[in-house]
């Protein structure tokens, strides 16, 4: 059921000091990459804040044995070689962290991503509904130091010399529960401040702050591991903190807030905001004393739109399968790749944890130019769900390459690492940005409701299932060999191809039909009944 959303709410803080050093507003503009740059850091401190559990994996559930080294690492000092301490060089004499480092301690480290996800996965249909409701940057603010308490109270764990599982396992799950605020007030925030137009290349370089977040927060956790697991925690959780108290400060969630027309609001003659900014300088006059006051009832006259109304949009539910399976492919290199690296022979040699957390990120650098290059050609075809299936049967190969000949050498590594990133991540990235946006402002419900957060907590959090479900089955299936793993995530990049199947159909069928052209030289562009569930509609 649709509910009302008359939330009350003021002008950030940040920018009414602004205004009174400068003595005048922003552009239409300025604030679009003022919301692009906040939202941007927001999310990148969200990553970032997951990462620490992937780096210290091999801290708390260390393996025993270790090859010797043969070759030199090419790369230089930030790529460093492994370094074994003791009497015999071939054997780590790591003794990891009780509770995980026992017989079955990889399996409890694939619990406690488990416990963290399905939080995550649960608390993102509950966020999505609250973020149509409420003030998105008081929400967004909440969930920020929320997480990074929970993040730095689960590295207090080992000041505090805590070793009872559950009390980690809580940590992870009230954290998940946090984060989980994150993705649909963001991608809502941008819904709010920008139309249809190239949404696919905006939000694909925007969705950059993913891997962004993946890489900083890899670094951040690696560097302070010498002095402690505990700090690889704290630190990204602080980052997290301080994001919040930026978001809070600073993000006007809405254009209303501001005084400028919401983006997606149809406007009579046209559904596209006008080019000219000083129409909107005027339209924002007539809110002037509003925005002075610092109060406004930004939508309170829209209507929220429920959980049942937003999963009959057409196109959520294969989209929200889609990603399923796309992010348990994601997640599972998220969580276990630092994992392989430091246990898998490369080039001869181990790599150490610090070692294996760095080189990690360069699959998030293939994510990144994998999330612009889907948004770019997603933008250019009109084709969300094509350019998405594409890049998902592109991905088995090059898991299967990965995994064949990445021990290969350290560079080798390095080339199919960056390759298997960006295409496990464009499609990743293409659907919770842009797809999720496109479909949370479908034309099924333009009018006087908001369906952004919504739509994309239904996405997302049906992708966070499968987020879940790839780390834990990762736990049990690599003490079997990691052949097993990669064999699940070929088989799941291929069934989440396959899921947008009838849409593809749909968007080539519409792509050989040509455009009916009227006796007043108009081109026709009225939707068959397949119709594309993503056209542009700017």
């Amino acid at each position: 059921m649709a509910g009302n959303s008359d939330t009350v709410r003021q002008t950030p803080p940040g920018i009414l000091l602004i205004r009174k050093i400068r003595g005048k507003d922003w552009s239409l503009t300025t604030y679009r990459y003022i919301i692009l740059l906040i939202t941007f850091i927001a999310y990148a401190c969200y990553h970032a804040s997951r990462k620490p559990s992937s780096i210290v994996k091999s801290v708390l559930c260390p393996d025993p044995v270790k090859g010797p080294k043969k070759k030199p690492w090419p790369i230089g000092e930030f790529f460093v070689r492994q370094e074994f301490v003791g009497l015999d060089r071939n054997v780590s004499t790591a003794k990891g962290w009780d509770p995980f480092n026992g017989t079955h301690g990889t399996s409890k480290l694939g619990e406690i991503d488990l416990a963290f996800l399905a939080c995550y996965s649960v608390g993102m249909f509950v966020a999505g509904h609250l973020g149509d409701t409420l003030d998105l940057r008081l929400f967004l603010t909440t969930g920020m130091v929320g997480s990074g308490i929970f993040v730095g109270l689960f590295g207090m764990g080992y000041f505090l010399d805590i070793h009872a599982f559950g009390f980690y396992l809580i940590m992870q799950m009230v954290a998940g529960l946090f984060q989980a605020t994150g993705w649909p007030s963001v991608v809502a925030v941008i819904g709010n401040w920008f139309g249809k137009r190239k949404r696919g290349l905006i939000m694909g370089v925007w969705n950059a702050h993913t891997s962004v977040g993946n890489i900083s927060g890899s670094l951040l956790a690696a560097s302070v591991l010498d002095y402690g697991w505990g700090w690889s925690f704290i630190l990204p959780g602080a980052s997290i903190v301080m994001g919040g108290i930026i978001v809070y400060l600073f993000l006007a969630a809405y254009p209303e807030d501001v005084g400028f027309p919401y983006a997606n609001d149809p406007i009579p003659g046209s559904e596209r905001l006008p080019n000219d900014e000083e129409s909107h300088m005027q339209k924002g006059k007539t809110a002037a004393a509003e925005n002075n006051s610092g109060i406004r009832y930004g939508s309170g006259s829209r209507t929220s739109v429920g959980l049942l109304q937003a999963c009959l949009i057409p196109g959520v539910i294969p989209f929200a399968f889609c990603l399923f399976f796309a992010k348990l492919v994601a997640y599972t290199f998220l969580y276990w790749l630092p994992f392989y690296l430091s246990q898998t022979e490369i080039g001869g040699e181990y790599l150490s944890v610090k070692t294996a957390g760095n080189l990690s990120t360069l699959f998030d650098v293939g994510g990144i130019f994998g999330g612009i290059i889907a948004g770019y050609i997603s933008d250019k075809l009109k084709a969300r769900a094509a350019t998405a299936a594409t890049f998902m049967y592109a991905a088995i190969p090059s898991m299967l390459l990965y995994r064949a000949y990445g021990s290969v050498s350290q560079t080798v590594n390095i080339v199919l690492m960056m390759v298997t990133g960006l295409f496990v991540n464009g499609p990743y990235a293409l659907i919770t940005t842009a797809v999720s946006a496109d479909l949370g402002t479908h034309s099924s419900v333009r009018g006087d409701s908001r369906a952004l957060a919504t739509v994309t907590a239904i996405i997302d959090g049906t992708g966070s299932v499968g987020a879940a479900l790839g780390p834990l089955l990762t736990g049990f299936l690599s003490t079997r060999g990691w052949d097993a793993v990669f064999i699940m995530l070929m088989v799941g990049a291929l069934i989440a191809g396959l899921l947008l199947s009838r849409l593809v159909v749909a968007e080539i069928t519409e792509k050989i039909r040509r455009p009916v052209t009227t006796s007043n030289g108009w081109q026709n562009n009225e939707a068959p009944a397949t119709q594309p569930l993503l056209r542009d509609q700017s």
